[in-house]
């Protein structure tokens, strides 16, 4: 029977199949080889380090290839880790691929007409007719429905993308409600093309990854390239419209230094960037502690991604705490010492 990542336990032998993520031979002070891995299902994923016969089958698989491991679980660093003592390759015939490849909770036909009725409601026909232009191209709605956001930060299974998408979807239309001079139309676009280019700049079908496109260039050049072609199919598409898309698609990372060209410098351009780092970090803390969550105590593991380790408030707020009730102090009157009573005394009768 198939073992998922998350249902293991600490000091729990296991056999069970994984798709190696990551694959990297490194060397013991002795200079023997050791295997440092990665291993995954659609549950999770985990560490896993080979000490021993590393020589006998370190050739013998690849990362994206599907081995059969034989180990024993532990916590090393506050984090799960599997020491194995064994691998065997396993054909990609012999294995169900749903069990290993992480995938959205929603039905991802029904996010994407969900979303189709966010477009519906737009009354800008140039705008309108651009989105209709992208999600006429059958191969590219495909890819759009299958692709995750990232490729482990945040939203990262398959539907990831579009689950993302409407996510910002109905952040955008409830903030540019809220705020005056949003225009709800042009930040609907942005929301629905500004990662368009992952469905090129991330791989999928064996693991998530990068294409060589994504590596070179990355989604928001792709994305750009994108919008170029799909407004030559829109008759008499505004151009000063144009350079608003193309700003907040190349402007939605926020800053410089995380990969954008420009930094937004419209109130859409902002609320764009604002919405779509509140959705990814929100979804990357949840997933990051449901990881952790087979770990005993209150605090995650440091997370790279967040800068800082997280509190489990479920687990914190279940925790018994000591309890007492507070009672009032007990004050006793003071009483004047002799001496100054008899000085108090004599002073009131040298003054009669």
């Amino acid at each position: 029977m198939k073992q998922f990542v998350n249902q293991l336990e600490a000091n729990q032998a296991i056999q069970t199949t994984f798709l190696v993520l990551h694959k990297e031979i490194r060397q013991k002070k002795t200079g023997e080889p050791y295997l440092s891995l990665t291993l995954g299902d659609k549950s999770g994923d985990i560490d896993a380090k080979m000490w021993d016969h590393v020589a006998e089958v370190m050739d013998t698989f690849e990362r994206h290839d599907y081995i059969k491991v034989k180990g024993l679980t532990a916590i090393y660093q506050g984090r799960m880790q599997l020491t194995v003592h064994r691998i065997q390759p396993v054909d990609n015939r012999d294995v169900d691929k749903a069990d290993y490849f992480p995938s959205s909770t929603r039905n991802r036909d029904e996010m994407f007409a969900e979303l189709g009725q966010h477009v519906a409601a737009m009354t800008n026909p140039y705008l309108k007719a651009l989105i209709e232009a992208f999600f006429a191209d059958a191969e590219l709605v495909e890819k759009y429905k299958t692709a995750p956001a990232a490729k482990t930060i945040h939203h990262a299974w398959i539907g990831g993308l579009l689950e993302h998408v409407l996510s910002l979807a109905t952040l955008a239309k409830f903030t540019a409600a809220h705020y005056p001079g949003i225009d709800k139309d042009l930040l609907l676009t942005g929301v629905i093309l500004h990662d368009i280019g992952k469905v090129d700049e991330l791989t999928y079908d064996r693991g998530f990854g990068y294409s060589d496109e994504g590596q070179l260039v990355g989604h928001i050049l792709i994305g750009l390239r994108m919008i170029t072609e799909k407004v030559g199919q829109v008759p008499n598409f505004p151009p000063k419209l144009r350079l608003l898309v193309e700003h907040l698609v190349a402007s939605h990372h926020g800053e410089l230094a995380y990969g954008s060209p420009k930094v937004p410098s419209t109130l859409e351009a902002m609320l764009l960037h604002h919405l779509d780092n509140l959705d990814s970090k929100v979804e990357t803390v949840r997933q990051a502690i449901a990881r952790d969550a087979m770990v005993e105590g209150c605090w995650s593991a440091y997370i790279p991604s967040l800068e800082r380790s997280l509190l489990k408030q479920d687990r914190f707020l279940a925790e018994p705490v000591p309890f007492s009730a507070p009672t009032a102090p007990v004050r006793e009157p003071v009483k004047p010492s002799t001496d100054f009573a008899a000085k108090l005394s004599g002073a009131l009768v040298s003054k009669g």
